[in-house]
């Protein structure tokens, strides 16, 4: 096979398929064709998939009717350029397709690129942007941990402004991006209760990033210190709606991030205490990108992300490659197979 794509069906994610690509037509003015050379694959991806009509993310990589490319992070390579400003040989760190290869309109703006696609223009700008990626030592780890750990600080960031907050409380603790978060309010020393499968508990524990390890059946009894946050990582509506109860009173705020159980109980229903509300991370970095000058935001998340990296030596990188590598890995992932201390990247070829 030479170029290729994986395809999910939009209404269910176990349906994937890897499919030839079309052959390489020519480029039009301004286009670029990048080769993809890794990406990771976690739940935050597994997300995408699930709420991906209601919030575009199916539109940055159109497929067939009823199909989809899930958008992961990574980095590519300019092989071929009809775009003064991205010539060959330029590598790249962003939003990529599951593909061999794909085509964008890569232009200049500020720092770095920005795909400037018709079908793109709408879209949220932090994921239309490209970074300029010369060859790095940590290029795995940044693959992996860059765009969690993003939304991880930003989470952190947003909390922080909350002084009155006492208590952590995640779901689904053992994704990577709750365990960003977990990291930063243990450093500003606020106790962290996760909440994780059976199978998962006794790895979180020895990780030294919660300061408790609440099994999802033994959440009707948990107890923490007021006022608390919850910050939803699964979606799963019973799991909330027994958080909820649980904490009563001492539940301050609720916020709802991703959806790793996606197979999981997400019908609509009533909830004790404050009700959910939706952090989506653009807005974050929208609000510090008028407050803060560029390079200051780079510099302030390139220190923690460096910070956290030194500190994770518990993180094996668990790499695979071609389409048969991804698919593994993929099935891994959604079905919720994937260890806490691990973290998948994928080569192409």
């Amino acid at each position: 096979m030479s170029d290729w794509d994986v395809l999910v069906a939009k209404d269910d994610l176990r349906k994937i398929e890897v499919r030839e690509a079309a052959p390489r037509a020519p480029l039009a003015d301004g286009e670029v064709r990048l080769e993809v050379e890794r990406f990771s694959l976690t739940a935050n991806n597994i997300t995408y998939g699930l709420i991906g009509e209601a919030f575009g993310y199916w539109k940055f990589f159109p497929a067939g009717e009823g199909l989809g490319r899930i958008p992961v992070w990574g980095f590519a390579k300019v092989v071929e350029s009809n775009a003064a400003d991205a010539p060959v040989g330029l590598r790249v760190f962003g939003y990529l397709p599951m593909s061999s290869s794909f085509v964008a309109r890569l232009a200049r703006k500020g720092g770095g690129y920005v795909d400037t696609s018709a079908h793109r223009a709408e879209l949220p700008p932090t994921y239309n942007a490209y970074a300029e990626a010369p060859q790095d030592a940590m290029d795995d780890h940044r693959a992996l941990l860059r765009p969690l750990f993003m939304t991880s600080w930003l989470l952190d960031d947003f909390l922080s402004e909350d002084g009155a907050l006492k208590t952590l409380v995640l779901s689904s603790a053992s994704s990577k991006t709750a365990m960003g978060l977990a990291w930063f309010a243990r450093r500003r020393g606020m106790p962290v209760a996760g909440l994780t499968s059976p199978g998962n508990a006794q790895t979180l524990a020895g990780l030294g990033l919660y300061d408790r390890i609440v099994p999802y059946d033994e959440a009707g009894s948990l107890k923490v210190e007021g006022p608390a946050v919850y910050v939803d990582f699964a979606g799963d509506a019973r799991v909330n709606e027994t958080v909820h109860a649980a904490l009563g009173g001492d539940l301050a705020r609720s916020i709802i991030v991703g959806g790793t159980h996606w197979s999981g109980d997400r019908a609509p229903r009533a909830l004790a205490g404050p009700q959910p509300v939706l952090f989506f991370a653009p807005d974050q970095i929208r609000k510090r990108a008028a407050e803060w000058p560029q390079q200051e935001l780079d510099a302030r998340f390139t220190a923690a992300l460096g910070e956290f990296v030194a500190d994770a030596g518990w993180l094996k990188l668990k790499q695979s490659t071609g389409p048969e590598g991804l698919l593994a890995a993929y099935r891994e992932v959604l079905e919720g197979r994937a260890r806490p201390d691990e973290g998948h990247i994928i080569r192409p070829v």
